[in-house]
């Protein structure tokens, strides 16, 4: 079983940064893919970013890229997403996800494990 834990969401203006954290536990992180996802209000949840298990490639959407950057400890058995210039529509519960794997995975049904999410809220 895998376990994966949120932590870094908040409160933060237009333009600021965050940086969240997923630690996992319960397997071999370094064999996991690990993607974030996030759902505002009324949404559904969509794809923000995906490295491979060694932390070598990573992909984000479009919305997000030049401003996020995805990265991974795998002695730590954690992944972060470090957000820059923050926009209100970036306001969302952030998750994190990993699947076994060596590729890059883009959609939820991809992924095995998720976890309880962290609340993102930027404000003008």
């Amino acid at each position: 079983q895998v376990q994966l834990v949120e932590s870094g969401g908040g409160l933060v203006q237009a333009g600021g940064s965050l940086r969240l954290s997923c630690a996992g536990s319960g397997r071999t992180f370094s064999s996991d893919a690990m993607g974030w996802f996030r759902q505002a209000p009324g949404k559904e949840r969509e794809f923000v970013a995906t490295i491979t298990n060694s932390g070598s490639v990573t992909d984000y959407a479009d919305s997000v890229k030049g401003r996020f950057t995805i990265s991974r400890d795998n002695a730590k058995k954690s992944v972060y997403l470090q957000m820059n210039r923050l926009r209100p529509e970036d306001t969302a519960v952030y998750y994190c996800a990993a699947r076994a794997g060596d590729s890059l995975y883009y959609h939820q049904w991809q992924y095995d494990y998720w976890g309880q999410g962290t609340q993102v809220t930027v404000s003008l």
